[in-house]
């Protein structure tokens, strides 16, 4: 495992608005490439997550694994925007010499996988053996795809969508909601915005998972019970988990960023912009993700012209791409083979 940052000294024009003077992505590789430079596994992360895919999709990726590094030359790329080392909101504005903070651009999810394709070139890789991504990461993987055409061989698109619904994007303002009603959130205070991301994170996970997995594994073991809940303590300790690892701003600006994305925007439709993808697809699908529902998933291999659909059966929701790992392997290796 090797992480890395790469530096792009030019000005890298932003979808929205502006641009960046200077750009830095922060990646790591596993493996390495073979003399015909074939053998790419190119991963996008999902919102929280960082570059180091073989810890958090250990299931995936590993020695043993169906992304074995002794077989493949595996890329993980931080999203812009994360505050794993990638250009973000804690990272410093060269024209002001502080951290850009709430100042940071309005990035686009085209924004990020224009990045990666920044990366791909710095690293003279021309062709994409497989791309993966779940959640987030399926939606840069969509972008990628539209962008990159026949230069990758397959597309592996988990719990994604072809465009941000409106139901995600209030799930996410209510995120936001909860950030802004933190008094710190933006300034120079020590732990500024940290109540704001505890509670947004304690909402948002209620999505990620469903009625019957945080039931059977919060459920109170006494009748008696009138406070201090379980359930409650959970929602508690995973919105500390967040704070303890993550940044407000990014956070908050990610939130943003995921709202833009759309791959008909100003490409005729949606439909249309999906005609381009022309590589083999598999969208795969869980029948208990109430955020990214199965017909979600049905949407982009009904209108990828090599898309095809597989549903699993999950307890844990949305999250069960990140732990469904058995059936994933399964679908995939079929897919390939």
């Amino acid at each position: 495992m090797a992480t890395t940052t790469f530096k792009y000294n030019q000005a890298f024009n932003l979808e929205i608005e502006g641009a960046l003077n200077e750009l830095e992505i922060r990646y790591t590789t596993y493996g390495k490439l073979n003399k015909e430079r074939s053998n790419v596994i190119w991963v996008c992360h999902a919102l929280t997550a960082n570059s180091e895919v073989a810890d958090w999709w250990s299931g995936l990726f590993g020695e043993g694994e169906l992304f074995d590094p002794s077989k493949y030359f595996i890329i993980c790329a931080n999203n812009l925007g994360s505050p794993y080392g990638s250009t973000s909101p804690i990272s410093i504005n060269p024209d002001s010499g502080k951290s850009y903070g709430l100042d940071f651009p309005k990035l686009s999810l085209r924004d990020t996988a224009r990045a990666n394709l920044l990366l791909m070139e710095h690293l003279a890789i021309k062709d994409i053996h497989l791309l993966i991504g779940g959640s987030c990461g399926g939606n840069i993987a969509v972008e990628m795809g539209y962008l990159l055409g026949l230069k990758i061989e397959n597309l592996v698109l988990l719990c994604s969508a072809a465009q941000e619904s409106p139901f995600n994007i209030a799930v996410h303002e209510g995120q936001r909601l909860a950030i802004e009603a933190d008094c710190s959130f933006g300034t120079q205070e020590q732990g500024a915005g940290a109540k704001g991301l505890k509670a947004a994170r304690g909402m948002a996970l209620n999505f990620y998972r469903t009625f019957d997995s945080i039931c059977n594994a919060q459920k109170e073991e006494s009748v008696d019970v009138i406070d201090d809940f379980k359930a409650s303590s959970y929602i508690r300790y995973q919105g500390k988990k967040l704070v303890d690892r993550f940044d407000p701003v990014c956070y908050y600006t990610l939130l943003r960023t995921l709202d833009t994305h759309n791959i008909g925007r100003a490409r005729g439709s949606v439909k249309k912009a999906l005609a381009k993808i022309m590589c083999p697809t598999l969208c795969i699908g869980i029948d208990s993700d109430a955020l990214i529902p199965v017909q979600e998933q049905k949407f982009l291999a009904n209108y990828i012209p090599k898309g095809t659909l597989v549903e699993i059966q999950s307890i844990y929701g949305h999250d069960g791409f990140l732990l469904e790992f058995e059936q994933i392997k399964n679908e995939v290796l079929r897919f390939l083979n």
